[in-house]
């Protein structure tokens, strides 16, 4: 079964616009010149090339009035990112209609075909006309000021990679970033991202502003009733139970004390939210309900943590609370296959130096070191209901921490690298870990209070800073980073 909107993500791929630059008038005064820049330019194209992505290559521009067919071009074939090499000297006058007309983010690659000019066998050619035409074919960092200064003077932010164009470590990862965080963007785009319940009362950090989330993400809300859920819950079939049951059992260990009713219940809880996601086509959630004692919600929302457990480990996270902003966080970190697991601050151990964090509720399974227990819980604290929860620690290793912010008007990416370490626990039901950071457990504390998130963050694997702050750029975020 395929969950949220995967499905719309495969129908429609990322486009890429490639396009390179020259100037006409060199192409009958140097020979080879034009298809020696062509040549550099199918590199790059394969450079950009990669599953999931559609490359647009409208090859040389090397006039205004190709400029403005290329912008619409771009344009029609609805790209979401461009990018522009530099191949060399070109006037700018060629270049700002092709990125001006489809408004989207730009790269340019300040690319030379080699790390340095052979000045001695440069000089050794002799001929004043083919030493220029050698020299034009590694000129792109000529142009670049030019380009930056009216794409400045446009409103077109720029972003640069500069290096080689072969066998440049460098280059290759930021090409690599840059082609992610575009894609991210675009699944952000496309997300629908369902909300179930209320706010958890009180909590006045977590309280969003949806049409900013749309704004700065493109993401489509949708509204739920519990209702529905109670709906698909009573009408599932045995076989469905049975396979949520089953599934249940392959995800979790689960502690000899849980009462089969409670996994029972969990299992017909979690067939409804595998049909809702399907129904819905949602691509994340977050939720809330309190209800009132013996009601059929508080048997619902009670039972609810398996179920949204192991559809956060499929590709839909589910963040309680209600916490909108945090879904989206969960959201981006799961889009980079980082994962992206609900947690906040529990303490500081000041022996050790780390901060222990996790959360109640839902947790990322497919990022925990080892197998996620299930295990009773008599009560749920600050909510309703008792049953099974799960209880884990993100895998030990490079983590990165995302925060999406509110604030002073603004969306804003926070973040912080980490490791996650190994050593004791609190054993409470909850996810639960340890994160060590390079400016120390007091600092990075501080640092991070400082910025203004709320309470809620998502962690996932692997150290992403990088990609972060790229995406923040692409969708004109602000960005910080502590640690």
């Amino acid at each position: 079964m395929e969950y949220g909107s995967m499905a719309a993500q495969k129908a429609r791929p990322l486009r890429v616009g490639l396009f390179g630059i020259g100037l006409s008038a060199y192409w009958p005064q140097f020979e080879g010149l034009e298809a020696r820049l062509v040549s550099y330019l199918a590199i790059v194209e394969k450079k950009l090339a990669r599953d999931g992505v559609e490359i647009v290559n409208l090859g040389l521009v090397d006039n205004p009035d190709k400029a403005v067919e290329a912008g619409h071009d771009l344009r029609s074939a609805d790209v979401d990112l461009v990018f522009l090499h530099v191949t060399t000297y070109a006037l700018s006058s060629t270049v700002l209609p092709a990125v001006r007309r489809p408004g989207v983010p730009v790269i340019i690659l300040n690319l030379q075909p080699a790390r340095a000019i052979d000045y001695k066998s440069f000089n050794a050619l002799g001929d004043r006309r083919k030493m220029t035409g050698e020299w034009l074919a590694h000129c792109a960092a000529c142009p670049v000021p030019e380009i930056a200064n009216v794409f400045r003077r446009s409103g077109i932010e720029t972003h640069q990679v500069t290096g080689v164009l072969e066998d440049d470590a460098h280059v290759d990862a930021e090409i690599e970033s840059w082609i992610e965080a575009a894609r991210v963007s675009h699944v952000m785009a496309h997300n629908r991202l369902g909300l179930m319940g209320h706010y958890y009362s009180g909590m006045l950090d977590i309280y969003s502003d949806l049409t900013a989330q749309c704004a700065a993400f493109g993401t489509i809300v949708d509204f739920l009733e519990l209702d529905e859920l109670a709906a698909l819950r009573q009408a599932a079939s045995d076989a469905e139970v049975a396979a949520a049951h089953a599934r249940i059992e392959a995800e979790f260990d689960i502690e000899e004390g849980c009462d089969p009713a409670e996994i029972d219940r969990a299992a017909r809880t979690a067939a409804a939210l595998f049909k809702l996601v399907e129904k819905r086509r949602l691509g994340s959630m977050a939720y809330f309900y309190v209800s009132e004692p013996g009601h059929l919600h508080e048997d619902i929302i009670g039972s609810i943590i398996p179920g949204c457990s192991m559809l956060t480990a499929v590709g839909v996270p589910v963040a309680g609370e209600y916490e909108v902003k945090n879904a989206q966080a969960m959201k981006i970190m799961d889009a980079f296959g980082a994962g992206g697991s609900f947690t906040e601050p529990y303490a500081l151990d000041y022996d050790d130096d780390v901060v222990l964090m996790g959360h109640d509720g839902p947790g990322h399974t497919a990022i925990a070191e080892g197998k996620t227990k299930l295990r009773p819980l008599k009560v749920y604290h600050g909510k309703v209901g008792k049953g099974v929860s799960v209880e884990m620690s993100v895998r030990h290793g490079p983590v990165t921490l995302l925060s999406v912010i509110e604030r002073e008007g603004r969306v804003s990416l926070l973040c912080a690298e980490g490791e996650s370490v190994s050593g004791p626990i609190l054993e409470i039901c909850n996810t639960n870990s340890r994160y060590r950071f390079a400016n120390g457990a007091r600092a990075f504390t501080e640092a991070w209070n400082a910025e203004g998130p709320a309470h809620h963050c998502a962690v996932g694997v692997g150290h992403i800073a990088d990609r972060l702050e790229k995406l923040a750029k692409l969708n004109g975020l602000g960005f910080s980073r502590v640690a």
